[in-house]
Parts: C-alpha cells; structure tokens; sequence
C-alpha cells in the first residue's frame, strides 16, 4: 500500500481487510560514548518510523556491526541492553537479529509494526488549509557535534539526551484519536528535508514560522559560534532549488532547518480545526515540546517549504 515512491518513512504492506504491516530498518552509529544510552537513542529512533505512519511496533530484530578486536564484549551488551529497554517500553519484543564483525560500532533494528489498512499515515495527505504541528525540539546534530569539543553545557547537553531517548510512542497515540492527514518523523534530512518530502508527496507548499520551531538548548548558540555538522550542506542542496526564506536571517541562524536529527519528533498536518485541540492534548500527556510551527498552501511554482 505505501512503497518508495513517496520517500515515505516505512512500507505499508496489506495482509487483510483489518490488519496490514508496517515494515522499517535504520541503524546508526554512535551519537554519544556511553554504549547504554547509544543503545536506547539507536532503538527508539529505528522504531520512530513505525509511529510515523500511525502504527504499533510488534517485533523487532537487532543489526549489530561491533568491533570484537577492539571493543569488549560488555559494551556490546550494554548497547543491547539500552535498546532492549525502549523495545520494551514500545511493547514490541526482541525476535533476534544479526552481527557483523565492523571498524566502529552501529547499531539499530528491524521493526514490524501493524496498522488498520485504511487508517495509516503517509506524509502524502497534506492539505492547504492544514496546520503543522512539530513534537520535539530540533538541534541535536549541532550539540552533538559541538559536544566533543566541549563546547555545550551539562544542563544542555543531558537535555539533549534525554529528548533522543523519548520514544515518540505518546505523541502516536494522542494522534491517533485526530485526523492526521500527513506524517513524518524529522531525522537526519532536518526539518527542512523532511518537510520538503511531505510538501511534494502532497503537491503543497509548507509555511514554516521560524520563530515558532521547538529548538534545543544552546543549539542556535553553536551555530553562531561556529559550529556545523558535516550533513548540513547536503540537506541545504537536497531542498535548494524549493527552498525560500522571506525572512532575513544570517546564514548561521539558517542552519538551524537543515540540522540533522535523530529520534526526531513527528510533523504532523491537521485541519485548523483540530491543531489547537491536539496541541493542549499533546501537552497536557507530556509531550511538552510540541509546538504548531506553520501551516500548509497551495504550492507556489518550484518553492515547496517558505521558512518566514
């Protein structure tokens, strides 16, 4: 029902009139040294996809790439463990997996998920008229980077952390009682890239409010000193030829949108009529971050996102 054509986050195959799948894989390396939390930022971000197209994870399979001659077999088990403990907390269980022997660890998982065939998400159905609504915070691939040279605070950086940990499973369930004409899940082609896949699925443009995106702490504060990710350039050619800002930003500040995320929150266009209700819903069961960024037009000759 959903295959590739889309740049969709995963594949909707029907296998009833009431029950189809949701199929996904991702895997990544390391964001942080301790092996636990990697484990968990890995296992939450891989199983994201599924909550993005409006299901429920099931089963999921662990992809290992470790270095047995340089690591010790305790880190493994801890990257394990930290992921085991968000496939959990999803309610999907461990069904296996795979390990291969590599230079430097990554680490992520198969999922499967189900969804009622004709009740899924796509990031396909936006309509003008729509709001947008953003669940977390963006700047994670900024701190992360600026991190190892030291340069972000404790307080910013554990609030970082513990944003990449949250499983986006809260906001999925809130949203499944609304009318969610289109989904996605920000990862790592930035709030821009994945806004610009949703905008040409749907054949729209998306008006985003710059002053109104969620951003992490200090994360704009690296930008203007300097720092960078070495994915920011791609996202800004991948969306350069549709891309508008009709608001004057230096282009530090401008980096911001093409952050690269991981375990992103969920983009979501709702009717107007509904943005306002779901937002204090979403609030109100502690995904306090979401934010309504924008809103969705007709799409304007080639500028399918306008950043103002």
């Amino acid at each position: 029902m959903v295959g590739f054509e889309t740049s969709d986050d995963a594949g909707i195959y029907k296998l009833s009139d009431d029950i189809a799948i949701v199929t996904t894989v991702d895997f990544i390396t390391p964001p942080v040294n301790d092996p636990y939390i990697f484990g968990q930022i890995a296992a939450a971000n891989s199983i994201s996809d599924v909550y993005a197209m409006g299901g429920k994870p099931v089963t999921c399979l662990n992809l290992v790439l470790f270095p047995t001659n340089k690591l010790e077999p305790d880190v493994l088990h801890q990257i394990i463990a930290g992921g085991l403990s968000k496939i959990t907390e999803s309610g999907a269980v461990l069904a296996g997996g795979h390990t291969v022997e590599d230079d430097e660890p990554k680490y992520g998982l198969a999922v499967t998920g189900t969804v009622h065939p004709y009740k899924y998400w796509s990031n396909s159905g936006a309509i003008p008229g729509d709001f947008l609504i953003l669940t977390k915070p963006i700047g994670s691939g900024v701190l992360l980077n600026a991190n190892i040279k030291n340069w972000v605070s404790q307080k910013a950086m554990d609030e970082c952390i513990k944003t990449l940990t949250i499983l986006n499973k809260t906001a999925a369930e809130v949203m499944s009682e609304f009318d969610i004409h289109a989904a996605t899940d920000i990862t790592g082609f930035g709030i821009a890239g994945h806004g610009f896949e949703m905008a040409t699925a749907s054949d729209v443009c998306l008006d985003i409010t710059i002053k109104d995106l969620p951003l992490m702490s200090e994360a704009l504060d690296m930008y203007k000193k300097g720092m960078n990710t070495g994915v920011n350039a791609y996202n800004r050619q991948l969306v350069s030829d549709h891309v508008r800002f009709d608001i004057d930003l230096p282009k530090w500040h401008q980096e911001i949108v093409f952050d690269p995320q991981t375990n992103g929150g969920l983009l979501v266009a709702v009717p107007e009529s509904q943005a306002d209700t779901l937002l204090q819903t979403l609030i109100s069961s502690g995904v306090t971050d979401s934010k309504i960024i924008g809103n969705v037009t007709e799409c304007e000759k080639t500028n399918h996102l306008i950043f103002k």
